[in-house]
């Protein structure tokens, strides 16, 4: 699978503009804030693929590119509490609308701040895909921010943490250093095939 072919194809708002799933989908899931735009970015060597914001739950939208033999989306971050009710209830009814569509899912990549223990939120996605068998892996961004004790700290945590998905595969991820980059792609590659 080649990462340098990937273009930009709509968002969408509400469940019932999402289009059929036709092609093999890899997406991306994570709490506001999480990094997500940026890992994004890092994978697919762009600067600007997916915006990068300073100001969480900016992303409002299912965004979907097409890539090398699969399609790409990134899904609306989930946990900002500032959002206005309205704006949490479109976000539900649009993340059901998502998971509940006959959807072509190869893969979830779930993004958890490596820095805290995994969120209420993060508890509930991983929960969810794993009671409906959408096969996922788990990845730890914001690992440069961290020294190496406290590196080492948070990686006997998260044992615990994530003793539930024991058999999910987990990478440590730096959009800053390039940190897990070839492992995502490799794990990516693998689900699109």
């Amino acid at each position: 699978m080649r990462f340098d072919q990937i273009q930009y194809l709509a968002s969408y708002g509400t469940a019932r503009q999402l289009p059929a799933s036709t092609q093999k989908e890899i997406v991306f899931s994570g709490r506001s804030n999480v990094g997500k735009s940026s890992l994004i970015n890092k994978l697919f060597n762009r600067k600007n693929l997916a915006r990068v914001s300073s100001v969480p739950g900016k992303t409002v939208t299912v965004n979907f590119f097409r890539g090398d033999g699969a399609l790409f989306v990134d899904l609306p971050g989930y946990g900002y509490a500032r959002r206005e009710k309205s704006e949490r209830q479109r976000w539900a009814e649009l993340m059901e609308g998502f998971f509940q569509s006959e959807r072509r899912i190869a893969l979830v990549v779930q993004l958890i701040d490596m820095r805290h223990p995994p969120s209420a939120d993060d508890e509930t996605m991983l929960q969810f895909l794993q009671a409906r068998g959408i096969p996922f892996v788990i990845v730890l961004t914001k690992a440069d921010k961290l020294n190496q004790s406290e590196t080492a700290a948070r990686r006997a945590a998260l044992q615990q943490e994530l003793a539930a998905y024991a058999d999910a595969q987990v990478i440590e991820f730096s959009a800053v250093k390039g940190t897990g980059v070839e492992e995502l792609k490799a794990v990516i590659a693998a689900a699109a095939e």
